[in-house]
């Protein structure tokens, strides 16, 4: 993966009045990357996304997309970034390929390259067979697909996806993240990922941030959230026959911060791996492991978890 920064801000601020919407947001992100943004409504996601479109102007900090700066060269950052937001705006009377014709011209596009480009972006996003039928006639899954060919006609270095999968059907959804993957994988698009569905997020994306109150709060791969957020960690959960004072014994070992017992069931939490000593905790006190299994933090666990306790 290239080490070129596309997306580089500092210190990000956006203040409405006496309301801070961002504060203080620092980002990187490089070609090729997948990046999941996450956070519930009104923690500054899409006004974090306005700024680096050059659609608001930041209060304090600084912001550079594409290596432009989005307030002083719009039409710039506009060149190389494809937006996908969540409500499409396409005219209805127009066919899909029309309403693709008009977005070149708008981008100033060669007519004859992007008539080919075109074809070639229909048929990519498997929108071939309804290309000239009325977009009116799309169902939602289809103005989602329109939506990326419309987003990649320009062939932009970086794309912002705005809760793309919302609507979609099962197929749909797989069919759009791996799209992600193959823009990521193979053309070294960067995807900026804004999204309420966790686990399509920890699928395809390589690192995450979550915002809260305008900042972000947690920051890093899936992995290293787990040991970022509060009270995640490890689970493991036993199942034994006899023994005596276990739920004491395994609470006691290093690094578990619980351990709760519900008849021969015994769960623990710690901040790191405690498999190996727990098994040993349950021989040394006379009982026999019948099952041991630890369960790997999933990236809803560790978003519900901190948003609980925050």
């Amino acid at each position: 993966m290239s080490t070129e920064l596309l997306v580089e801000t500092h210190g990000l601020v956006k203040e409405y009045g006496n309301f801070v919407a961002v504060d203080g947001v620092d980002l990187r992100l490089s070609e090729g990357e997948v990046y999941g943004f996450l956070g519930p409504n009104g923690s500054g996601k899409s006004t974090t996304i306005l700024m680096m479109l050059g659609l608001t102007e930041p209060t304090e900090g600084t912001v550079r997309v594409c290596g432009h700066d989005p307030t002083r060269d719009p039409i710039a950052v506009k060149r190389q970034v494809g937006y996908l937001p969540e409500n499409l705006g396409f005219y209805g009377d127009l066919t899909g390929r029309q309403n693709l014709q008009y977005t070149a011209e708008l981008n100033n596009l060669e007519r004859t390259a992007a008539r080919a480009r075109i074809t070639d972006l229909l048929d990519t996003v498997e929108l071939g067979g309804a290309a000239d039928q009325p977009v009116a006639q799309y169902s939602r899954g289809m103005r989602q697909r329109l939506g990326l060919a419309d987003v990649l006609l320009k062939e932009p270095r970086l794309v912002i996806l705005d809760d793309p999968t919302l609507g979609l059907d099962p197929t749909g959804i797989e069919w759009l993240l791996s799209m992600i993957e193959e823009l990521s994988s193979q053309r070294n698009i960067a995807v900026f990922l804004s999204s309420h569905q966790l686990h399509e997020v920890q699928r395809v994306c390589h690192r995450v941030g979550i915002m809260s109150h305008g900042r972000i709060v947690l920051e890093g791969t899936v992995s290293e959230l787990t040991s970022q957020s509060r009270g995640a960690g490890f689970s493991t959960a036993l199942e034994v026959r006899g023994g005596r004072g276990l739920r004491d014994a395994l609470a006691a070992i290093e690094g578990v911060t619980s351990c709760e017992q519900t008849g021969s069931r015994l769960s623990v939490e710690s901040d790191r791996d405690v498999r190996a000593a727990a098994a040993a905790v349950v021989i040394e006190h006379g009982g026999e492991l019948v099952e041991l299994r630890s369960e790997n933090r999933t990236l809803e666990d560790i978003y519900l978890r901190y948003f609980q306790q925050d």
